[in-house]
């Protein structure tokens, strides 16, 4: 590999590193155009391993709206990502997976009857696998399913 080819290789994976945060970033804010500019035209995404809904990322993020409203507070934390870059020879392609651990705590909506923030967390954790590709943009998702490994849902 030469030096070139090493440098577009990290910079690349400072880039897809970057598209992930910003999903992060997005869904914990409530970004949903930017949401939706994470994703290919025909980028989709599958939330059914958590309980919600699958298809096509301008859709999900109408549903995500909507969902989220439940959770006014939330914090991605996505972790321990594993690139893996299309090889082509020696060089870097157009296409890359990732896979990425996730924590995601969440506060939920609600208040007593004196109007006081008495809303429980709702913590899920699991892994996130995201397909990207090359577009004239820079890196964007092609497809990211959530597989939900565990919850902590508040009783009652």
């Amino acid at each position: 590999m030469t030096q070139r080819v090493a440098l577009a290789t990290v910079l690349d994976r400072l880039a897809i590193d970057d598209v992930i945060t910003g999903y992060a970033v997005a869904v914990d804010d409530g970004a949903w155009s930017d949401y939706g500019a994470l994703f290919t035209e025909d980028g989709r995404a599958d939330y059914r391993e958590a309980g919600g809904a699958e298809g096509p990322a301008d859709e999900i993020a109408r549903w995500l709206a909507e969902t989220m409203s439940l959770f006014p507070v939330r914090q991605h934390l996505i972790v321990n990502r594993r690139i893996e870059l299309e090889d082509l020879g020696g060089y870097p392609g157009d296409r890359a997976q990732v896979r990425a651990d996730y924590l995601n705590p969440m506060r939920l909506a609600r208040k007593d009857d004196a109007g006081a923030d008495n809303a429980p967390d709702f913590v899920t954790g699991g892994r996130y696998t995201f397909e990207l590709r090359r577009a004239d943009p820079g890196w964007l998702i092609r497809t990211v399913t959530v597989n939900e490994k565990w919850r902590r849902a508040p009783s009652g």
